[in-house]
């Protein structure tokens, strides 16, 4: 246990269980007294499921246009975009209705309003560095509710990913009051959810507590609830694998997620696994809920010297007080049927070089507990999941 360290509070409201998501929404919209609601939804749940009309009914003559092409890698072209539809729908909230690229999509919709950001170029210069942690964005004046279908927990933190093709880099936006102001959990809506998308995005939720746990600036708190968080997640995602209509383990799985991204609502930095994750997915075309499965038993291996007692309750969380971390999780992934290693999802050792480098302008290259001083020492990492 570390004997010194500080919490943040997140600048979020509320998460709300319990109720239908329809239900949910029109009490927090009527709440926050929002007039004109705009819907960023999944297109697989506005046109194939019923679940996103429900809301639409629910709630009524506020809502004012719903928009579904979010793709998977959230894109600078896209949001500004949707950012000009929902301006001249003088929206006065969004609601983020789907996986992690919908709700990344919203938070920096919601900047792109304030800033009048309607070309791709206008971000330049917003985008988190390692020497600025926060870009020099205003606080919006319009904010979010979140209700997500997928495990990756992005709606825990005030971050968002958004990747400009035309360079093929995903970076990080960033500013305090980009959270949700709400956030809510049904577990119908994630049954929609593919079987891959819902495990592997399970696993993205389980990196946030690892790397929270393993962080050179956690406390006692987040360690507590990142643990428990992990535990949901572990037991959750193994029941809901086996049974798929289990309503109760999904729902597990949704507080797991929340739990295990304690750290990131109290600012606590992530470590390499975040780092190369992004580069992998913005660079490399991999799924992002696919990063973990393939690189955190590597991130592990290389980060023990470094995080042997964080490890150790990481591995009893597990279910394998006995082992190594790096080999709880890797039979975790082996049971869950997931990709394993970076061959698996179409990435060769040609393509390391190039993810070091790019890794090397991540925030959380850095913060990584075992030093990584330059592209090399992510390339050794990149060899260990090869």
């Amino acid at each position: 246990m570390s004997n010194a360290g500080s919490y943040q509070y997140p600048t979020m409201e509320s998460v709300i269980y319990g109720k239908p998501a329809a239900e949910a929404l029109r009490e927090e919209a009527e709440r926050l007294g929002a007039k004109r609601v705009y819907l960023i939804a999944s297109r697989t749940l506005n046109t194939t499921t019923d679940e996103i009309e429900k809301v639409r009914k629910a709630l009524g003559s506020r809502h004012v246009a719903t928009f579904d092409g979010i793709p998977q890698h959230t894109t600078r072209e896209v949001v500004v975009n949707v950012a000009r539809q929902a301006k001249d729908a003088k929206a006065d909230l969004v609601v983020a209705i789907g996986g992690g690229s919908v709700v990344d999509a919203a938070k920096i919709v919601l900047m792109c309003m304030e800033h009048e950001i309607f070309e791709q170029d206008g971000l330049d210069g917003f985008e988190t560095t390692p020497e600025r942690r926060f870009g020099p964005f205003r606080a919006p004046k319009v904010r979010m509710v979140a209700i997500p279908s997928t495990l990756s927990g992005g709606e825990y933190n005030s971050g968002a990913l958004v990747t400009d093709v035309r360079r093929k880099l995903k970076q990080i936006f960033n500013h305090p009051m980009m959270m949700p102001l709400s956030i809510i959990l049904d577990p119908a809506i994630t049954k929609y959810t593919p079987e891959k998308l819902w495990l592997g995005s399970g696993t993205r939720a389980m990196d946030h507590g690892i790397e929270a746990i393993c962080s050179i600036r956690s406390n006692v708190l987040v360690n507590a609830v990142c643990l428990q968080g992990l535990r949901y997640l572990h037991d959750g995602l193994l029941r809901t694998k086996a049974d798929p209509s289990d309503a109760d383990a999904r729902l597990g799985c949704q507080l797991g997620s929340w739990l295990s991204a304690f750290g990131l609502q109290a600012r606590v930095p992530m470590g390499a696994s975040h780092a190369i994750g992004h580069v992998l997915g913005g660079t490399c075309d991999v799924p992002h809920y696919f990063c973990t499965a393939v690189m955190m038993p590597s991130v592990l291996r290389y980060n023990r010297p470094a995080t042997e007692a964080a490890q150790k309750s990481i591995a009893a969380a597990l279910g394998a007080p006995e082992q190594d971390a790096s080999e709880a999780f890797a039979a975790l992934i082996a049971e869950l049927g997931l990709p394993r290693r970076l061959a698996d999802v179409g990435v060769a050792e040609d393509r390391f070089e190039l993810i070091g480098k790019n890794a090397m302008l991540s925030i959380f290259t850095r913060a990584n507990p075992q030093p990584i001083r330059e592209p090399a020492d992510v390339v050794k990492i990149l060899k260990l999941a090869a």
